[in-house]
């Protein structure tokens, strides 16, 4: 029996050990629960159809990403885990007169080749309003009838549950690679060594410093970002669409009378994990500029997450040529929930010795 080690289990890294348990492989997840972990702050949107990201291979995997989820959601409720905080309630692309028809043509065109995007339709701003009554939005807006969100902790547990079900096992604590004649021989966590046959390195922001003592170098750096919790007591936001200004900022509500607003996109941050002034401001005038309706809900939770960023917007996914059975999957930047899934699940082919079933070129984890 394969045994692999999967390091990191944000929702990439979860998602690898889940795919590796079902395929029958002795599985180690070890996870050091470090503060900031991109998955726990992330905001959940999953809609790459509308997005502004002119790169076809980040779009590539944007997509496959979203089209990933329906057979991902059906396999874990079939192992015990039937909601994720998973819902399909559609996603407002917030235009202008002048560029409402531009924005749509894309985003149809992107739509009508995936079987997940739904209708796409332009909507007045009083339309839009009905749909997320807070808004202030004045100009027309791109509707994608299959945008969705996802609760990142919520699908994070759901993943590590399910593969620890089908027999993986956990470990707590930093971990170190143990490496012998240019090939992976285990992990040690806590001074005790655990034997494997590969790794798959998915820590995020704190990889680069895991992967450093081999003399591989992983370009990726920490991006802070600080997201905003807010609550309107009594309000039912259960099927309000995710809303998606102009800017890199954005709105979108879950079942609890909760809408989450964010976020900063903080380069150069390091670890620093605190709420700023400064940030807390930003997201704050970005949403009420947005949707002034939220002006009187209630601050519940700023959360912060260090985003893991490459040298572009493309992830770092593949195998290590120098280290056999080293494989990273990283650089999910600001899609960590849109992809990481599906992210993790090419991981674990990879792991396995399977063929990803993707094109991996563009991807090249130690490119930059």
């Amino acid at each position: 029996m394969t045994r692999v080690a999967v390091v990191g289990t944000g929702v990439a890294g979860a998602a690898a050990g889940y795919r590796l348990a079902r395929a029958g492989a002795e599985v180690i997840m070890v996870d050091a629960g470090r503060d900031g972990q991109a998955t726990a702050a992330g905001a959940g949107i999953v809609c790459p159809w509308s997005s502004a990201v002119d790169d076809p291979h980040w779009y590539r995997l944007a997509r496959a990403g979203a089209e990933h989820y329906p057979d991902l959601l059906a396999a874990l409720a079939e192992d015990g885990e039937p909601d994720v905080g998973h819902r399909t309630v559609g996603a407002l692309r917030l235009a202008t007169d002048a560029d409402v028809a531009s924005i749509y043509q894309r985003t149809a065109t992107r739509a009508a080749e995936s079987r997940l995007a739904g209708a796409v339709s332009v909507v007045s701003a009083e339309q839009a309003r009905e749909m997320f009554p807070p808004l202030g939005h004045t100009g027309p807006a791109v509707h994608v009838a299959g945008g969705a969100r996802v609760d990142g902790r919520r699908l994070r547990d759901a993943l590590r549950r399910a593969a620890v079900r089908l027999g993986a096992h956990t470990l707590s604590g930093p971990a170190e690679l143990d490496v012998e004649r240019d090939r992976v021989r285990g992990v040690l966590v806590g001074g005790e060594r655990v034997a494997c046959d590969s790794v798959v390195v998915a820590a995020g922001a704190w990889a680069p410093a895991l992967l450093a003592p081999l003399g591989v170098r992983l370009a990726v750096v920490p991006q802070r970002g600080q997201i905003v919790h807010l609550g309107l007591s009594g309000t039912d936001t259960t099927r309000w669409p995710v809303v998606l200004p102009a800017s890199s900022h954005y709105l979108l509500a879950f079942d609890d009378s909760r809408v989450v607003v964010g976020a900063t996109r903080e380069t150069g941050s390091g670890f620093d994990h605190r709420v700023t002034a400064a940030g807390l401001a930003e997201v704050l005038t970005e949403a009420l500029a947005v949707a002034p309706g939220l002006a009187s809900a209630t601050h519940l939770e700023t959360r912060i997450g260090f985003r893991p960023v490459g040298p572009d917007i493309r992830p770092l996914l593949g195998p290590v040529p120098a280290v056999a059975g080293l494989v990273v999957a990283n650089g999910l930047g600001a899609s960590g929930l849109t992809m990481g899934p599906y992210v993790g699940a090419v991981a674990a082919r990879l792991a396995l010795g399977e063929d990803p079933g993707i094109d991996l070129t563009a991807y090249d984890p130690l490119r930059g």
